[in-house]
């Protein structure tokens, strides 16, 4: 059976600000309030985040998305299952556990209730009760800037590649980045290896590294695969031009910020 682990079941812990500086890694924690629940799952349905659904005692996992969340009912609807087969699963009433992934947050919770087939702007949905608890997983112990307004562009070579993959940035910090490429690689990379050469075109030079790949996902709608990835034993000189970079993109956003805030 799946379950929800905790360091600390009994604490709860509220979202820290993005800007917070010198906050490492925190340990998982369960959150159980309404309040906290849903404020939590709203980030994976407003920024349509791809979900990743296993059901109890299988191996093979499923994408779908959370497509709405019915707070005075407190039902959620998941979009259709892909690959298709787990419809089928869904029908039999199966236990499943989702996980996400939301600005170097892992989200996870357990449905062990049967899910009611309905349908949502005439497609095809799930809904599951909301769920009494979720798993909340800070993991990045660094600040993530998302580039807005500007392409980087990025390429996965070396020897564990076939061929060169290129694809752009989408968030950096001084210790990873999240990448796009076009199409679906999901059993081209593994998650966990090392991949020796990690190039980006930042806007003052190209900086080449080793990276770990932390986790990949598929989004058919939009035929992109995204990657997660971790610098590995970076230099010197490149971890400054990265940390330089970071630095700027911070900067913007503090000033877009505070330019918000008063406008």
């Amino acid at each position: 059976m799946m379950r929800l682990t905790s360091l600390h079941a009994g604490e709860q812990r509220q979202v820290s600000s993005p800007f917070a500086e010198g906050e490492g890694p925190q340990p998982p924690q369960i959150l159980k309030t309404p309040v906290e629940v849903q404020a939590n799952l709203r980030p994976l349905l407003d920024n349509h985040i791809p979900l990743q659904l296993r059901f109890a005692e299988r191996t093979l996992r499923y994408q779908t998305y959370l497509v709405e969340i019915n707070r005075e009912k407190g039902w959620l609807a998941l979009d259709e299952l892909i690959p298709s087969d787990g419809e089928r699963l869904m029908a039999l009433g199966e236990a499943f556990q989702i996980e996400g992934f939301y600005e170097g947050v892992r989200i996870a919770w357990n449905n062990r209730h049967p899910a009611h087939i309905g349908e949502l702007d005439d497609a095809r949905c799930y809904w599951v009760p909301l769920p009494d608890e979720i798993l909340y997983h800070q993991r990045r112990n660094a600040y993530r800037a998302t580039l807005s307004g500007q392409t980087i562009a990025a390429e996965l070579s070396g020897k564990m590649v076939k061929k060169h993959l290129a694809g752009k940035v989408l968030d950096m910090s001084a210790t990873g980045c999240k990448l796009s490429f076009p199409g679906n690689l999901q059993t081209n990379l593994q998650s966990g290896q090392v991949y020796d050469q990690l190039r980006l075109e930042l806007p003052f030079g190209v900086v080449t590294t080793a990276a770990e790949l932390r986790h990949v996902v598929f989004d058919e709608k939009l035929d992109l695969t995204f990657c997660g990835m971790r610098f590995y034993r970076i230099s010197g000189l490149t971890q400054r031009q990265v940390e330089r970079f970071v630095y700027q993109l911070q900067r913007e956003a503090r000033r877009d910020q505070v330019t918000d805030r008063f406008s």
